[in-house]
């Protein structure tokens, strides 16, 4: 389990690392719009992952799963949901307003995905470099 907790930090400071990595490169290649898109979108996901994270962290706690007469899973999933419309309708209105690129905003949306590739990488070499000693 401390296993799990470790690669979950690293893969929610990982997203912000990457995000500020994503935003340098957008303002120096791209243009303003496409810069703006990249981080809005980081900016939705990163905040999207940590809420997330926190809102596992205090639903799995001790105290709340002994509760009685509570949906731990229904609870889960309201907020999910309240956090999906949310980020979408962030999403459409940026888009819609003409304020980002919708090709920065995907890049920035992807920040979650490149940091969990990452953390994949970095365990599997981890399993492979370990079986091969």
């Amino acid at each position: 389990m401390q296993e799990l907790s470790r690669l979950v930090d690293f893969v929610t400071k990982s997203n912000w690392l990457i995000l500020a990595m994503a935003a340098c490169v957008s303002l120096a290649v791209a243009s303003h719009e496409v810069y703006l898109g990249v981080i809005s979108g980081g900016l939705i996901v990163a905040v999207n992952f940590h809420v997330l994270k926190r809102t596992i962290k205090n639903s799995l706690s001790p105290e709340r799963v002994s509760e009685k007469g509570s949906s731990l899973l229904g609870n889960l999933l309201v907020k999910y949901y309240i956090r999906f419309v949310i980020s979408g309708i962030l999403i459409f209105l940026l888009i819609s307003n003409h304020i980002v690129h919708p090709l920065g905003l995907l890049a920035g949306l992807s920040v979650v995905v490149a940091s969990i590739f990452l953390a994949t990488m970095l365990v599997l070499t981890k399993i492979l470099f370990k079986e091969a000693v």
